[in-house]
């Protein structure tokens, strides 16, 4: 007799929980950083001279032969002093830890910024008031 599955128990859907974004900070996984936006602007900004260098390079071809002293071992030596004296690994990795920066959102920069306002409006009032109080003071005891 064949098995048709009607003594079987109907199997029981089980959903799967959803992570909450307090589970998620907890866990430590919301710092992902956001490159996609950064990769897009610098690929459109980078655009001019990415074409410019193809120009300088298919100029530049016939005169190829030219580096081949640039590639002995005396010249890599002096090209690493150049680039120590010149700092360019200096910029190389600071260019790197710029990129490693979690920059704020757009909303966390001008709610910032309003702050700094705001604050930088209400201490400049109490200064200017204060100020004006103890300039009236002085004059009131030193004057009269």
């Amino acid at each position: 007799m064949a098995d048709t599955g009607e003594n079987k128990p109907a199997k029981k859907r089980q959903l799967k929980k959803v992570e909450t974004v307090r589970q998620r900070v907890e866990r430590g996984d919301t710092a992902q950083p956001k490159r996609r936006h950064v990769k897009k602007a610098a690929g459109k900004l980078s655009l001019p001279f990415r074409l410019l260098w193809k120009v300088v390079r298919f100029i530049a071809r016939p005169f190829a032969f030219l580096l081949i002293p640039f590639k002995t071992k005396p010249a890599r030596f002096v090209g690493r002093i150049l680039a120590k004296v010149l700092l360019f690994k200096f910029f190389r990795e600071s260019w790197q830890e710029l990129r490693q920066v979690q920059w704020p959102t757009a909303r966390e920069t001008t709610r910032l910024t309003t702050a700094v306002f705001v604050f930088s409006l209400v201490f400049g009032t109490i200064i200017a008031l204060t100020d004006f109080g103890l300039e009236k003071v002085f004059k009131a005891i030193f004057i009269n």
